[in-house]
């Protein structure tokens, strides 16, 4: 079941829990409505922008109280200077040190910024754990780029409850990943991979949690086949 759905349906025994201390005027013309009335939405709203593909409204759902970004150790982290490092874990725009941190440091940063808006009735936990974050070598990034492959496992949590909203699920989120000039025609801009990737997972999650679909990985071809061998 889509994320959105799962939304929906918490946010619908929102509505309803509502209802019960509620004056529901929405059968009455609009300048009757009584002025210390508080209108909610009907059920059967809710369900039709719910049907309708075209339609983000999941922002008006949702509001997430509080990230928690896990990077396992058990993770596999390869400083090989190679075109595909074996590995779970590939970082190199940092200096040399813990990259755990630094990938836990990059994803929560980019997942608070993209859950910033959400400002809904349902107020959740977001849970996620790293299973892969694989930028480019130094080899790769200076000649002909890749994929930025990333994989997590993702679960919504109630924050009042701690109810499973939304059990984990894989989630990925690739971005395509520049090499040679295209590269350093980037970092002159200020589009180091950090960046890009930064912006990249805070639009996709924002995406996962709002659109009817979620967010679709890209389709990137044999490289992004490759990197995920």
């Amino acid at each position: 079941m889509k994320l959105h759905k799962i939304i929906l349906s918490a946010a619908l025994g929102v509505l309803l829990a509502a209802c019960s201390n509620t004056v529901v005027t929405r059968n009455a013309p609009l300048e009757k409505a009584p002025e210390n009335s508080r209108e909610v939405p009907s059920i059967n709203t809710s369900v039709a922008l719910a049907s309708n593909q075209d339609v983000e409204d999941g922002r008006s759902l949702l509001n997430v109280k509080s990230i928690n970004v896990r990077v396992p150790r058990t993770l596999r982290v390869s400083e090989a200077n190679l075109y595909f490092p074996k590995g779970d874990i590939v970082w190199r725009e940092d200096p040399f040190g813990d990259r755990y941190a630094q990938v836990q440091t990059i994803v929560e940063d980019a997942i608070t910024r993209g859950v910033s808006d959400l400002a809904g009735p349902v107020e959740v936990v977001l849970d996620v754990e790293v299973v892969k974050f694989h930028a480019l070598s130094e080899k790769a990034r200076y000649t002909v780029g890749g994929i930025h492959n990333m994989e997590f496992m993702i679960s919504v949590l109630d924050a009042k409850t701690g109810e499973v909203l939304m059990s984990p699920r894989h989630w990925k989120s690739d971005l395509n990943a520049y090499g040679g000039q295209e590269a350093l025609e980037a970092e002159a801009a200020g589009q180091t991979q950090k960046v890009r990737i930064s912006d990249h997972l805070a639009r996709a999650i924002h995406e996962e949690l709002t659109l009817i679909n979620g967010h679709e990985n890209a389709k990137l071809g044999v490289i992004q086949a490759m990197h995920r061998l």
